[in-house]
């Protein structure tokens, strides 16, 4: 009976030497560390109207939503949320998931019929990757941001219905999709693309509304847009925001927004009051974007290889795994946290250090931190 466990700790010795373990660290709310690995880019998690919301609400409602939507879960601090980020982004309805995970993974099964082909960027999250898999469409993953390859594969598989899935922001580089592309393309083909905006929404965009809205995609009947409430919004869930048609039938059929819990209305109440801070928010998005120049500038100077980021993502790269998990744990000794990307969390095979900015780290602790990070490098 022991057998299984043996198995798990032989797999754990073959990661170690990999340089794969992962470690969970405990952070205090009394934590000093210089931030550049949260996603917090806004620095909207502890503002005063969204903490002042939040609390509000928890005093009304109490800790938890106390069941799923369709049960007794379904809150006016959720309703209200739906309504101010359909109208963000443009779209017809908004319907809430307690996470961006689940929301993809719903979608992407709620999108999926018979004969369905499902065209993924190489360099989509795993939420876009494990929604294509637990679907059972046949999926055909494509070159990153390889408009020509989406095209021939669209091509090739007339008549079938098909969703091109992308993501907005690329989580791991920080690059925007060619989303005027894509969609023209699968418009072409007579297929849908699903847009998941969780690094752009907030960051990127009129307003703050994501690259969808940036690319002239907003409200489109072929568009749908996910996203996460918790990087720029600073809290946490996940929306859907599409086709009123396509809404009801999430609400009526999606496995993950049905059988979950709602989460809490405190929660729904703080990122809706962080929604208004965003949607208004372009001297944060001007100071996010002039500190990820910054950091590309300081970084190349020092001869470090990155990306040229279109959001709040700045990746580095590390010589290997091994190499990428020390340069972070030095990092961390010296007082700042960022982000270690190593196989298979890469699509790539490449290890790098992910940078987050954040622009509620003060300007002199941020432009510190790159030093460390620089000092530190390999």
């Amino acid at each position: 009976m022991s057998d299984w466990l043996a198995a798990l700790d032989r797999r754990a010795e073959l990661r170690a030497k990999a340089g794969l373990t992962r470690t969970l660290r405990p952070r205090t709310a009394a934590d000093d560390i210089v931030d550049l690995a949260g996603n917090d880019y806004l620095g909207l998690s502890r503002h005063p109207a969204v903490t002042a919301a939040a609390t509000a609400a928890l005093d009304e409602y109490g800790l938890g939503a106390t069941g799923s939507r369709l049960v007794r879960g379904s809150t006016a601090p959720h309703h209200a949320l739906e309504e101010d980020l359909a109208g963000w982004l443009g779209a017809e309805r908004a319907l809430l998931f307690s996470s961006g995970y689940l929301a993809n993974i719903g979608a992407v099964r709620g999108l999926v019929r018979p004969r369905t082909l499902l065209v993924s960027d190489a360099h989509n999250h795993a939420s876009l990757i494990d929604g294509c898999r637990i679907s059972g469409a046949e999926t055909v993953v494509t070159p990153h941001a390889d408009v020509d390859a989406i095209r021939a594969t669209l091509a090739a598989a007339p008549g079938r219905p098909a969703v091109v899935v992308t993501e907005s922001v690329f989580s791991v580089d920080g690059d925007l999709a060619p989303l005027a592309e894509l969609h023209a393309v699968a418009r072409e083909h007579n297929a849908l693309l699903l847009v998941d905006e969780a690094h752009g929404l907030g960051v990127v965009g009129p307003g703050g509304a994501g690259g969808a809205t940036a690319a002239g995609l907003a409200g489109k009947p072929d568009v749908i847009v996910t996203a996460t409430l918790s990087k720029a919004l600073g809290g946490a869930g996940g929306v859907v925001a599409a086709p009123a048609e396509f809404v009801r039938h999430l609400v009526e059929t999606g496995r993950t927004f049905i059988f979950d819990t709602a989460p809490p209305p405190a929660v729904a109440a703080g990122v809706r009051a962080a929604v208004g801070l965003a949607w208004r928010g372009e001297q944060l998005r001007a100071e996010l974007g002039d500190r990820a120049a910054f950091a590309v500038r300081r970084l190349r100077s020092a001869g470090l290889t990155g990306s040229v980021p279109k959001g709040a993502v700045v990746s580095v790269t590390a010589p290997g795994p091994e190499a990428a998990t020390a340069w972070a744990a030095d990092c961390r000794d010296r007082g700042v946290a960022v982000g270690c990307f190593r196989p298979p969390s890469t699509p790539d095979s490449r290890s790098r250090l992910r940078l987050t900015v954040n622009v509620g780290v003060p300007r002199a602790d941020f432009e510190r931190a790159l030093e460390v990070i620089v000092e530190c490098a390999p």
